[in-house]
């Protein structure tokens, strides 16, 4: 009756980041974590998680001389946040 809930995305700031790119094609890491307001540093971490699953796109380039990061979902990504969604209302809603 119960599945296992997705290990990557059950991380609540990962979850956050999957959650903000499923509304949006590509953002930005100053985006990012200025909507989750966490650290820099733990922003970092988590888009290299999320990034070495197969989630998310990273692409790195500069800005007027300043580094800028732009992330995106993958198909992976999307499928597997929807299927955490769907295995999370099992537990919201059991039969």
């Amino acid at each position: 009756m119960f599945s296992d809930l997705d290990p990557i995305l059950h991380s609540q700031l990962r979850l956050s980041i999957v959650s903000i790119l499923m509304t949006v094609e590509e953002t930005n890491f100053n985006f990012i974590k200025d909507a989750t307001k966490a650290a820099a540093g733990n922003v970092s971490i988590q888009i290299n998680k999320l990034q070495e699953a197969g989630y998310i796109n990273v692409k790195k380039t500069f800005k007027n001389n300043y580094p800028n990061t732009t992330v995106s979902l993958t198909e992976k990504g999307r499928n597997a946040f929807e299927e955490y969604v769907k295995n999370l209302q099992k537990y919201i809603h059991p039969k």
